[in-house]
């Protein structure tokens, strides 16, 4: 696997990587990233980046500007979202998060599922701020500022509202005081059963890779039993090489993969300067995004 320190390296990876630098998780302005579909595409391509996934929270509406980028460029992109959803196999739920690669957009079960988390997201949005501007100079209008038309809103928002507001430095002390489970600004969303929705994706044609299902910072980790009851329902991967994965994790994440015959990939999960992950920081080998390509229903655009 191949690991950045820069934000942008020389597109000379690309010689040194001829099988390609392959990342398979990023997001743009669409959802919480920081950086428009397609200047995501030039970031990706500054850094050597040959095939690159949008993936942004519950919305492919950053797809024709990240599409039209990769040609202008020559990115490889795989078009996908991450879709957000909840296993409840382990009795109080978990929160799980789905890589949807190369899907059909209009599916109507996957489309009905995103369009119902999106709005619920935006209602759980307006209620947190209400509650944070009992106390903190925050309003409605200011997260609007924070965001661009279409965009799928979420905490990162709000976060980025009192960092404009003076109130937090960044996104990550947001996160690590008000905006965390348990406060009590902390507002739930809707989001669909997890096994319902591996099988939406399927049912849409697309390739469901579980993503970061071992990163403790973000809550409860996704337990074995749940990996293996999304497995029996279609899962297709797991992503193991991510920022948020122990060296320990990640060997126990390659073992589950293994045994059930799933996929292994490693993204960067970037989002800009929305965190400090870097474009590049772990990528999935050549062979797997072939396979990933095989089973879906749209091409990788090349």
């Amino acid at each position: 696997m191949l690991h950045l320190t820069l934000r942008c390296a020389s597109t000379g990876l690309r010689d040194l990587y001829p099988g390609g630098v392959i990342d398979l998780h990023t997001h743009s302005t669409a959802s919480d990233g920081t950086d428009s579909p397609a200047r995501l595409v030039e970031v990706a391509a500054r850094a050597g980046i040959t095939t690159l996934a949008i993936t942004d929270h519950d919305t492919t509406s950053g797809w024709t500007g990240a599409a039209e980028a990769a040609g202008r460029h020559q990115v490889g992109l795989v078009r996908g979202a991450e879709i957000s959803a909840l296993a409840r196999t382990t009795g109080w739920g978990t929160g799980v998060h789905l890589l949807a690669y190369l899907h059909d957009p209009t599916h109507p079960a996957l489309l009905a599922e995103t369009e119902r988390t999106r709005a619920d997201r935006e209602s759980r949005a307006r209620r947190m701020v209400d509650l944070l501007g009992e106390d903190y100079p925050i309003t409605w209008e200011d997260l609007l500022a924070q965001t661009k038309p279409g965009t799928t809103i979420g905490r990162p928002h709000i976060a980025d509202a009192l960092a404009a507001a003076g109130v937090v430095r960044d996104r990550e002390e947001a996160f690590a005081t008000m905006l965390r489970v348990g406060t009590r600004y902390y507002v739930g969303h809707y989001a669909p059963d997890a096994v319902a929705a591996v099988r939406a994706v399927r049912a849409a044609g697309g390739v469901p890779v579980l993503a970061h299902p071992g990163a403790d910072g973000r809550g409860r980790i996704v337990p074995d039993s749940t990996i293996e009851e999304l497995a029996a329902a279609g899962l297709a991967g797991l992503e193991v090489e991510h920022r948020d994965h122990t060296p320990d994790t990640r060997r126990r994440l390659r073992d589950i993969a293994e045994s059930l015959g799933l996929l292994v990939t490693g993204s960067s999960d970037f989002h800009g300067a929305g965190k400090h992950n870097l474009i590049g920081e772990n990528t999935t080998e050549p062979e797997v995004l072939e396979a990933i390509a095989e089973q879906g229903a749209l091409e990788v655009l090349r």
